[in-house]
């Protein structure tokens, strides 16, 4: 439940765009949906707007939420749904009659550009916050690039040139040639509706240059997502003699996980009591499937699948070092959760630091299988020292500390309280 304080002056009522409302979990939805029961426990009204497909929604008929829903297509090799781009005139006057104060666009697909279009004719004050770095996701899902150059060009048509045209698209294939045809567009369409913000927001300094790199003009708050710490539990499993690494979190072609099961093969050649154990849907990419299989068939990788969120704190409270070999996210609530569970933290992405303070309580390495190997054995050397073990828990546990939920809930009802009376 949201504290008391954090309530906005009056109550507003917030339309909430998002491309990411299932089927599938991920940082993204959990986001989004923890907002929404933010406003609603506030005392504000909640209008959700996405793509329609099934997916858990745990707010799902309470008091103060109107659910818009739009004709969607499946994206392939993905879990994920986009709007066709139906509805989108008669949604816009739908939005008009509910008349929120706040349009509150997550992520940058067809919803994101229908809100954006809304917003524009509507003239009502926009929030956009940047989620997901689709720019370095180009790379690892070039399949499904050609549909979503498909999308940019009839976000072009449904908006009558209103949100981008075909000048805009042209320039966006020069100033980002480098980055290929369709992501080049696809950048495009990010620069016209960031710039068309009231104000951006994103969940880490990382992200926040992300976007200035696209619009270096627009004005950016940093949010982070707030997370608060798992329930524990008993162990899911016997403790392994040695030292236990774990990873959890979605197991997806950009997360990294074959650089870590090789960077673990190389933990283990000098650690052989160290164990491995990955947490999430490990059998959904076959390429995928083949390294953490032949990991655990060696003995050193433990596999328990995927797993309900609040039974992840019990694997965290099992654990002695969480690695995350993930590049492309832009603040990776895991690393917060591992945190908060008093966790050393091993991680590749030198911009995600908000939790990691190198040689205090983790490391950064290279994304190489030997640095991040050596990364790891740094820090479980480490951990044969009590006082540095004590002293590390205490550290990840207070910088975790200073993004819960209620803070970000509080930060959130601020901003739309702001942009609504402004």
């Amino acid at each position: 439940m949201t504290p008391p304080a954090a309530r906005a002056a009056r109550p507003l009522r917030v339309a909430e765009f998002t491309d990411n409302y299932g089927p599938g979990s991920n940082g993204l939805m959990y986001a989004v949906q923890q907002l929404e029961g933010n406003l609603l426990d506030a005392g504000h009204e909640v209008v959700v707007v996405a793509p329609a497909a099934k997916g858990p929604n745990p707010h799902h008929g309470r008091t103060g939420r109107t659910e818009i829903r739009l004709p969607s297509v499946r994206v392939p090799k993905m879990p994920t749904r986009v709007a066709n781009g139906r509805h989108f005139e008669r949604t816009i006057e739908e939005i008009g009659r509910l008349a929120p104060d706040i349009l509150h666009v997550h992520g940058l697909g067809t919803v994101g550009a229908l809100g954006t279009l809304a917003a524009r004719r509507l003239g009502i004050p926009m929030l956009v916050t940047w989620h997901t770095d689709f720019d370095a996701y180009a790379d690892h899902y070039s399949a499904v690039l050609p549909l979503l150059t498909g999308v940019v060009r009839a976000a072009a048509v449904l908006s009558r040139g209103e949100l981008v045209d075909s000048n805009d698209l042209r320039n966006a294939e020069v100033r980002y040639e480098d980055r290929g045809r369709s992501t080049a567009l696809l950048l495009g369409v990010a620069q016209k509706m960031l710039e068309s913000a009231t104000l951006t927001t994103t969940p880490s300094p990382k992200t926040a240059a992300r976007c200035h790199e696209i619009a270096p003009n627009i004005p950016i708050r940093v949010v982070p997502n707030g997370v608060d710490p798992l329930p524990p539990g008993p162990p899911p499993f016997p403790h392994p003699a040695g030292p236990l690494v774990l990873y959890a979190g979605r197991i997806a072609p950009e997360k990294g996980i074959p650089l870590l099961a090789e960077a673990f093969s190389l933990v283990h050649a000098q650690r052989p009591d160290a164990r491995l154990c990955v947490v999430g849907d490990w059998q959904r990419y076959s390429h995928i499937k083949k390294v953490l299989a032949e990991g655990r068939d060696a003995g050193r990788i433990i596999l328990p699948g995927e797993q309900k969120r609040d039974a992840l704190g019990a694997y965290y409270g099992m654990a002695d070092v969480f690695a995350f070999p993930s590049q492309t996210d832009t603040q990776a609530l895991v690393l917060h959760e591992a945190a908060l569970a008093g966790l050393p933290i091993v991680s590749v992405d030198h911009e995600l630091n908000l939790v990691i303070e190198p040689g205090v309580n983790g490391d950064f390495t290279r994304p190489t299988p030997a640095s991040l190997a050596a990364g790891i054995l740094r820090v479980l050397d480490r951990l044969r020292d009590d006082a540095w073990r004590a002293h590390a828990s205490a550290r990840s546990v207070e910088l975790a500390g200073q993004w819960s939920i209620s803070s970000q809930a509080q930060a959130m009802l601020d901003i739309y309280a702001e942009l609504a009376d402004a």
